[in-house]
């Protein structure tokens, strides 16, 4: 039986201390993490967030993993699980793939596995998602997944020196059963 954390293209790991290279590279690539642009970290500033982050517990289902391609074993960026609602059942995701390995797939394959993990095993009801109005591929990509636009925060965040919407869209877990499947590929 393939593993629960391995797809087609992608397979979901701890992200270890090694990986602080990768992650520095990423930043690099445009400067900006999220919703914000990041003040230039040092090497060692990475050393020790990987290092954190590779023995950092799970908290109210708080998580980050590395996302590694299955093809190469290369390290192309990270999945995870960072705001929760235990009690009304809700957790919020987020992805981030470097920019040289990004429109091959990597980020839907990613979310899907980190979903079901969430949904059938956690059993949670309601996967949702933050992301800036200006970040079509972002938008297309959680469309594409079956999310649903749920709100629009205007002007809710501050970026690049202007403020910008912030589109909060959503997915419930028999929604995602229906296309996407609990059990697998």
């Amino acid at each position: 039986m393939a593993s629960s954390w391995t797809g087609n293209r992608v397979r979901l790991r701890a992200v270890e201390p090694d990986d602080w290279t990768a992650f520095m590279r990423f930043a690099d690539d445009d400067g900006r993490r999220g919703s914000r642009l990041d003040l230039p970290r040092s090497a060692e500033a990475y050393r020790a967030w990987a290092k954190e982050q590779a023995v950092a517990e799970c908290h109210d289902d708080r998580f980050r993993l590395a996302v590694e391609a299955t093809a190469t074993g290369a390290l192309v960026g990270t999945v995870g699980s960072h705001r929760t609602g235990p009690r009304s059942g809700w957790f919020e995701v987020d992805v981030t793939i470097g920019i040289d390995h990004r429109r091959k797939g990597y980020a839907a394959e990613a979310v899907v596995l980190l979903m079901r993990f969430m949904f059938g095993e956690r059993r949670y009801h309601k996967c949702l998602a933050a992301i800036l109005a200006p970040n079509e591929a972002s938008l297309a990509l959680f469309r594409r997944l079956g999310f649903t636009e749920e709100g629009r925060l205007r002007e809710h965040v501050f970026f690049a020196g202007r403020h910008h919407d912030l589109v909060m869209m959503g997915m419930l877990a028999n929604e995602f059963d229906q296309r996407h499947t609990m059990s697998g590929p």
